[in-house]
């Protein structure tokens, strides 16, 4: 019995002597492992969120444990593109609007705009015009479409209806904005942005999640009653000196950005496999975004029920009105039907959404089968002669004037001014060595850079077209403001062009209201240019995941 005793007393002394050395080996979640330091101290010094569980889940979206599926279609290819072949893929954990973007959702946007970058304004009327969505993408040549063009995106009674008539570089633009607007949220309610400001924005003055992490005291124009507004901050270490008067990367408060999806993920998500894990769905067998081969329900309650908002067939966009209705002759109010196994709304049908790719006819995956996106340009921050970042200001706004005449602006003021990543970034670098990657492995021999040695021209063409043709012979419109600002088209006219693809051209997927059964197949891949709209392609946004692939961290099986 004594020697159980001792035993037990010598455990207990061993234990307290372990933990005491792990205390000073600095385990304890603020002390640092690296140097035994104390982290967020309040007298300063290394400040981190060391009690960061996961990423929260950011207004609209939910969450899509990634993993590995067979991207491309296996039904039979009655169109003969040759442009979706199977292949596999592995896809990260991200998140994804649960429904496509509504005209509510983008008349806050265009609301906001307005306010802070008033249209009556000369220099911000382009600013405005440029994200008005093309309502007159409803009409037709031979229909009566008016009562479409003049009321789809405003009236209430189209709401919570997909927003359509918007071009890719608009939903670009839409999720950029999202972001901030989010962000700032975030930070007014932890105390770092005094509450409101979002209504004391204005053009000289407004947030951008990318100017308040790299240059925090430029944002609201240096407005400190806004940045220092909030009820917690700024804290005063035991000098009266203020830390943690910026939330930065380290605090896990500022959210990734809300952005397109890519193609993979987009494809991913709406075959919705997060339960189910035969065979036959993982080698790329489903069909839809719903379980079987029909369009219609065999659930016993529902049963014959459309699942989806399609073309039924010539003249046929709803079906015969009654109980076997689609419910929906154009776009149908969002979540109108079943979610798919993650929680995704109008996965097939409805519209069809923007992705981020751009086009091209074959999925590289033998260079990438992990995360794969085509379109990447990289950029970096520009920096002014004091080696501060250049925050663009309002009589500094530059506009580009895209192919079909629209004119927008290349970054908004309050925004960091960017510019392509030079051969500081890109030297010596084996996982890439240019800005523009767009073109990366094209098919030609040097991988799509310019060939002009390689070809002749002809008397439709001069030596500087050649000089900078690719391997896309895609048409080129030109357009050119005059000395007094009119605008000067110059439609391309050359019958020696051989395709419509060019870089400037974006995927686009799922079926829409306006196609039939046979694009709802989440694998189809169509493109269209990135400037244009129609009545039939809307959005939905995605954002990354951040820490654990799955949602509250595994346990360790040690």
């Amino acid at each position: 019995m004594k020697k159980i005793i001792v035993s037990r007393l010598l455990l207990t002394v061993a234990v307290a002597l372990t933990l005491v050395g792990c205390k000073r080996s600095g385990s304890g979640s603020n002390t640092s492992r690296a140097t035994g330091w104390q982290i967020n101290s309040k007298d300063g010094g290394f400040q981190y969120n060391t009690n960061f569980k996961e990423q929260e889940t950011a207004p609209g979206l939910v969450f899509v444990e990634g993993g590995t599926f067979t991207m491309g279609r296996v039904q039979d290819d009655v169109m003969h593109d040759w442009n979706n072949t199977p292949n596999q893929q592995h896809v990260q954990s991200f998140y994804m609007d649960e429904t496509e973007v509504t005209n509510k959702m983008y008349l806050e946007y265009l609301d906001w705009i307005k306010r802070t970058y008033p249209p009556e304004e000369e220099n911000f009327r382009a600013i405005y015009n440029g994200v008005l969505p093309d309502t007159l993408v409803w009409r037709n040549r031979l229909g009566y479409n008016e009562v479409m063009t003049d009321n789809y995106l405003r009236h209430p009674g189209y709401g919570e209806y997909p927003v359509v008539g918007v071009s890719w570089i608009q939903a670009v633009e839409f999720a950029n904005w999202r972001t901030d607007r989010v962000n700032e949220l975030s930070l007014q309610r932890d105390g770092y942005l005094k509450e409101g400001s979002n209504l004391e924005a204005t053009a000289d003055a407004n947030f951008s999640t990318d100017t308040y992490i790299n240059s925090p005291n430029q944002s609201f124009g240096g407005n400190e009653d806004i940045l220092k507004g909030g009820n917690l901050k700024p804290q005063t270490n035991a000098a009266g000196d203020e830390i943690n008067v910026y939330a930065s990367r380290e605090t896990g408060l500022i959210s990734p950005k809300y952005r397109l999806p890519t193609e993979t993920e987009w494809e991913y998500a709406a075959l919705g496999l997060s339960e189910i894990r035969s065979y036959n769905v993982y080698r790329g067998r489903k069909k839809y975004p719903w379980d079987g081969q029909y369009t219609r329900s065999g659930s016993r309650k529902i049963k014959g029920d459309q699942l989806a908002n399609f073309k039924q067939g010539k003249g046929d966009y709803g079906g015969i009105a009654g109980w076997s209705d689609d419910g929906a002759d154009i776009t149908g109010q969002v979540k109108s039907y079943a979610p798919n196994d993650y929680g995704l709304y109008d996965m097939a049908g409805n519209v069809a959404e923007w992705v981020a790719d751009v086009y091209r006819p074959i999925v590289d995956d033998e260079f990438n089968d992990f995360n794969y996106y085509r379109g990447n340009v990289y950029t970096k921050n520009a920096i002014n002669d004091d080696g501060t970042v250049k925050i663009v200001t309002t009589d500094e706004i530059v506009f580009d004037t895209l192919p079909n005449g629209k004119v927008v602006p290349r970054d908004l003021p309050g925004e960091i001014a960017t510019q392509p990543i030079d051969e500081e970034e890109t030297y010596l670098r084996t996982n890439f060595d240019r800005s523009d990657n767009r073109n990366f492995r094209d098919g030609d021999t040097q991988s799509s850079r310019y060939y002009a040695d390689r070809f002749g021209y002809d008397e439709e063409e001069t030596s500087e077209d050649v000089s900078t043709r690719k391997m896309y012979n895609a048409p080129k419109h030109n357009i050119q403001m005059d000395s007094a600002g009119n605008m000067i088209r110059e439609y391309d006219k050359s019958n020696k062009r051989t395709s419509l693809i060019n870089d400037e051209v974006r995927v686009y997927k799922g079926g829409s209201w306006k196609d039939r059964e046979y694009w709802l197949d989440p694998a189809q891949r169509r493109y269209y240019p990135q400037n244009m709209a129609t009545d039939y392609i809307g959005f939905r946004c995605a954002m990354s995941r951040v820490g654990s692939k799955s949602k509250g961290q595994r346990k360790s099986k040690n």
